[in-house]
């Protein structure tokens, strides 16, 4: 193609942070909602273009960027990413509209930053080049960090924000590290991921790059005990920013792409502690939701519950594990994201997520209580819902493959949803205690606009997988074959 697709998927973003500072401020949103409405198209179009029969990596972009060390600026989609575009877009403008009147000082700068996120995460997904992965890797901590720090929803987001800044600091240096040792290990450097997949390492060199990813991926993902942060940041940062980061499982997605096909042999070896962190994660994840009685707080632990069983699927190494685990990460951005920025617009209403200030929400939002559900629902695999596809395919592939891990993953999804249904019962039924659920207003049209595409996407997913699932598949055949399997 000669229309790079894929630079003006990330760069149009960027343009329209620069174009935010000529408008004038009341003008703000609308520029940020129309920059954004384009985005969605784009990926969009982009998704309508891409062939799953066709050859694995498409829409190829390729430039010399530092030439002295074979670095080049690449891009591409397969069918493990090309799903994550349009699903990114989708949840940005969805945090937009959560956060359409919680924005008041600096908004030029809150959008620039939200629209540089959003960039840098589509970059994640489009990049080729495991130099240029970084780059956007990197990118994404520093709108995170103001974001959260400036914007956060109480006196915790400073701390939290500087917390989570150092930890996914420290978290890049293996990332780093693993990726200068898969470049070094040729006769010249080769960053480019298309020529490393077809040149693997010594079975030696490939322990140290697994487990260097393991680790720096796993702090994003998290896998326990890496999670520490997540519970803390989801109480200080507004919903809209928890959506993003909770939603987009790049440290998941970091796994499947770079993790387990350019270390395969070692992978293999060490599939005992994959799944046993998979596991971990899945029972701690439900057995820490019984726990909470913030609503925030409960959903990060029912997310790390959920990603934990992506990653007990993916230690499988088959087609059917690469299909559950990424079926399921799309997932997470249309359920648990959405789920996120409702409770973004219960706080706005209410001040609180904690279930002892609500009780009773449902008589007065009956729109966000019905969306809530649906959402949370999704969350825990329901039949019918965009999660139950590839739950299913994971726990199928954890049972052939882990008999006994698979058993424990079934026992831990059972308690966190009823984890979920017990949080919600007491937060949206029972009478009216508080007099802020009271007065509080439902769900504007705006906001329930872009609950219905997410109820769209959940009910399109969950009802009719296959189309989805086929777009997966080829790619997903392709990363087990490159694994032997």
């Amino acid at each position: 193609m000669s229309l790079p697709l894929l630079s003006l998927l990330i760069f149009l973003p960027l343009a329209g942070a620069a174009l935010l500072w000529l408008l004038p401020a009341r003008f703000c949103r609308h520029g940020v909602a129309l920059c954004m409405g384009l985005v969605l198209l784009l990926a969009t179009f982009v998704l309508w273009r891409f062939e799953p029969s066709g050859v694995r990596f498409q829409m190829v972009e390729q430039a010399a960027w530092i030439a002295s060390l074979n670095v080049h600026y690449r891009l591409g989609v397969d069918g493990l990413s090309v799903l994550f575009l349009p699903a990114t877009a989708l949840l940005f403008l969805g945090s937009l509209a959560a956060s359409w009147n919680g924005i008041e000082a600096a908004r030029r700068l809150h959008y620039s930053l939200l629209l540089l996120l959003q960039a840098a995460t589509l970059g994640i997904f489009c990049a080729l080049d495991t130099a240029l992965f970084f780059v956007f890797w990197e990118l994404t901590l520093l709108p995170l960090y103001f974001l959260l720090g400036r914007w956060g929803a109480n006196s915790g987001a400073g701390p939290a924000a500087a917390r989570y800044f150092l930890i996914m600091l420290a978290g890049g240096i293996p990332v780093l590290l693993a990726f200068v040792l898969l470049a070094t290990a040729q006769p010249q450097p080769v960053f480019d991921l298309t020529l490393l997949l077809e040149q693997p390492l010594p079975r030696s060199a490939q322990t140290a790059v697994f487990l260097l990813f393991l680790v720096g991926f796993g702090l994003k993902v998290p896998l326990v005990p890496l999670h520490t942060w997540l519970p803390q940041l989801a109480l200080a940062a507004p919903g809209s920013l928890t959506a993003l980061l909770v939603g987009l499982k790049v440290g998941a997605f970091g796994l499947v792409r770079f993790a387990v096909p350019l270390a395969p042999q070692a992978a293999q070896d060490m599939h005992w502690l994959l799944a046993g962190l998979g596991t971990l994660a899945i029972l701690y994840g439900a057995v820490g939701m019984l726990a909470q009685s913030n609503l925030r707080v409960g959903l990060a632990y029912a997310s790390i519950c959920h990603v934990g069983l992506a990653v007990l699927g993916l230690a499988s190494y088959t087609a059917q594990g690469a299909q559950g685990a990424i079926s399921l990460l799309l997932s997470f951005s249309v359920a648990t994201g959405g789920a996120f920025l409702l409770l973004e617009c219960l706080r706005q209403r209410t001040g609180s997520t904690d279930i002892h200030a609500l009780g009773g929400a449902a008589k007065t939002m009956p729109l966000l209580a019905s969306g809530f559900l649906i959402c949370g629902l999704a969350g825990v695999g329901m039949p019918g819902t965009s999660s139950f596809p590839g739950e299913f395919m994971l726990i199928i592939a954890a049972l052939h493959s882990h008999t006994g891990a698979g058993m424990a993953a079934l026992f831990g999804l059972s308690i966190a949803a009823g984890g979920f249904l017990a949080l919600y019962r007491k937060a949206f039924f029972g009478p009216v205690l508080h007099q802020e659920v009271a007065q509080a207003s439902d769900l504007r049209r705006r906001e329930w606009l872009v609950l219905l595409a997410l109820i769209a996407m959940i009910a399109a997913i969950g009802i009719y997988p296959g189309p989805w699932i086929e777009i997966v598949r080829p790619a997903a055949e392709a990363w087990a074959a490159g694994l032997g399997r």
